[in-house]
């Protein structure tokens, strides 16, 4: 039952508003279960959730942003690979936790709200975020910023961002069966955990419809904020 709880709440993040599930669930379930067991299937159910919500709202995504940032992506997880064994964690945490902090702080509190118009800086992000995915699975917040600069919907953000994670998440999953992670215990625990997800699923999409686009791009930042306060309290413990 515990299991299925945090399954989900992180899934109703997830879909709600298109990422910060991670933070939920690989750290609640490695208090369940090993960590080898809670991240490939933290992983299956990240396809899942991304392939439901392209399914459902296909025509909300930009496909251009999204082929941007899963190129870029690519191109930064080497280094941030490289970061997590040749770089010591406290000062890469704390300096990526600072940057995300002060970035969404000042969209919050500022009262000005940058933007960008088109695509051309989509690869930044995309970087960015291979580089936190590589070297801590974390590439949400670099998304989520270049979201709300772009000026999504909350349909538009849902969607676009699961055309990022589903090839993503694919690649991920696709490490962890060459890796041997991928066992029967993987499989079982995630099919147990099919209702609940394509209920969270529904959940979630019916949340973000009632969004009101202002509001959303509030709660999107001040998650970000949370990741990153999260971040830095990991890099002074390190």
């Amino acid at each position: 039952m515990l299991f299925l709880a945090v399954i989900a709440v992180a899934t109703l993040v997830r879909s709600a508003f298109g990422f910060g599930e991670a933070l939920v669930a690989v750290p609640l379930l490695a208090l369940l279960m090993p960590v080898n067991t809670a991240a490939p299937v933290a992983a299956l159910i990240s396809i899942t959730v991304a392939g439901v919500v392209l399914v459902q709202d296909w025509a909300h995504v930009h496909v251009r942003s999204a082929a941007w940032l899963v190129a870029s992506t690519m191109v930064g997880v080497p280094l941030g690979v490289w970061l997590l064994t040749h770089v010591p964690e406290g000062s890469v945490k704390a300096a990526l936790a600072l940057i995300i902090i002060g970035f969404s702080s000042w969209s919050l509190w500022s009262g000005h709200r940058a933007a960008l118009g088109d695509d051309r800086r989509a690869w930044m992000f995309g970087f960015v975020a291979g580089v936190l995915g590589g070297a801590y699975g974390m590439n949400g917040p670099p998304l989520a910023i270049y979201g709300t600069l772009r000026g999504w919907t909350p349909a538009q953000f849902r969607a676009t961002l699961q055309g990022y994670f589903l090839p993503a998440s694919v690649a991920v999953v696709s490490g962890y069966w060459v890796a041997g992670l991928w066992t029967r215990t993987v499989t079982q625990l995630y099919l147990t955990s099919l209702p609940v997800v394509v209920l969270a699923i529904l959940m979630g999409r019916v949340i973000n419809r009632r969004l009101h686009a202002a509001r959303f791009v509030l709660y999107v930042h001040a998650g970000v904020i949370v990741i990153g306060i999260i971040l830095l309290l990991q890099a002074i413990r390190a």
